[in-house]
């Protein structure tokens, strides 16, 4: 298990971006959060197996069909075990 904090740019906002990426996360028994940042960005904590979050962070490049994904960053951070896969709204 390892955890990944993911910042993605672009068109991510207002076009079921979290949605999808939650989807697709419970496909994957990826756990954690999603979370719109003010700066337009949408910051991601998923926590899994590697071979999981691989295809999760494919998955974030794509987005869902309105999305136009920039860019993918992601930097591992400290494991927090996660339950589930939640949007977080603020």
């Amino acid at each position: 298990m390892k955890h990944l904090d993911i910042v993605v740019s672009g068109k991510v906002q207002k076009v079921s971006y979290r949605a999808v990426i939650k989807a697709v996360a419970d496909q994957l028994g990826i756990k954690g959060t999603a979370l719109n940042k003010p700066d337009g960005t949408v910051f991601i904590e998923a926590e899994g197996d590697d071979f999981s979050l691989e295809l999760f962070l494919e998955f974030c490049e794509k987005g869902s069909d309105r999305s136009v994904v920039e860019n993918v960053s992601p930097t591992e951070g400290e494991l927090k075990n996660y339950r589930n896969f939640e949007i977080v709204k603020k």
